[in-house]
């Protein structure tokens, strides 16, 4: 029987005939994509343990500085006011708005909003009014006050109490809101709750309230300057206005 013998077979050059093992190019490539995922994990890895430090000490090693360069408030006017604010009112109004597209499905165009409007409306008497014999003081040391019925001021929203409750649009309506959309786009929203306010207020008692605190606020100064018996009168009439 003859001996073993050992064959040691030596592959030169690419199976497919060009070059041997990989080009420098694809090896390049390779090493690359390396060397740019490395330098992607030790950036994450420096994200994560400046945050795990800013936890740790609260301090932040990308933290950001807020530089406030608004201008200074300007005194664009000053007015002298003579009403006395007697009773407030304080409403809520819900705003519902559909705008329906004629024969176009709801999700393709058109829009809901549900807007919640909270606000007050002030009852005010205007002490400018009063004529000049608008206090008359009687000889048993009685006073009579002859006032014009309380005002109501216009309705103030408060924007930090009121919100968009819902909102539903269509496709078109999404896709135009994103080049449409403002701060003021519910400008027409806060107009309409502050009439609906308005309205609310003229039927309510918050003028009845005003005649009563100011009659009460009356009783109470002209009590103390020794008037035991104080009448408020209030006036639809025109009152002359004083001169004094």
């Amino acid at each position: 029987m003859g001996s073993e013998q050992e064959v040691v077979v030596r592959v030169v050059g690419d199976v497919a005939g060009g070059g041997g093992g990989q080009s420098p190019r694809r090896r390049w490539s390779f090493r690359g994509m390396g060397i740019v995922a490395g330098l992607g994990a030790v950036a994450v890895a420096v994200l994560l343990l400046s945050n795990a430090i800013g936890g740790l000490f609260n301090v932040s090693l990308f933290g950001t500085t807020k530089i406030d360069r608004s201008a200074p408030v300007v005194l664009k006017q000053l007015r002298n006011v003579s009403t006395y604010t007697a009773a407030t009112g304080e409403f809520e109004a819900t705003i519902d708005v559909e705008d329906d597209v004629n024969y176009v499905p709801s999700f393709i165009a058109g829009e809901r909003t549900i807007f919640v409007g909270v606000g007050s409306v002030d009852a005010t008497v205007d002490f400018s009014r009063l004529g000049t014999d608008a206090v008359t003081v009687g000889e048993d040391g009685s006073v009579t006050v002859v006032l014009p019925r309380p005002g109501l001021e216009n309705a103030v929203i408060d924007p930090a109490r009121s919100h968009v409750a819902n909102r539903d649009r269509g496709l078109v309506n999404r896709v135009s809101g994103m080049l449409t959309d403002s701060p003021t786009g519910e400008r027409g929203l806060y107009l309409k709750a502050a009439r609906r306010l308005q309205a609310a207020a003229r039927h309510s008692e918050l003028q009845v309230r005003a005649e009563r605190n100011t009659e009460s606020m009356l009783r109470g100064l002209l009590g103390k300057l020794g008037f035991e018996k104080v009448s408020v009168v209030f006036s639809d009439g025109q009152i002359e206005p004083s001169t004094l």
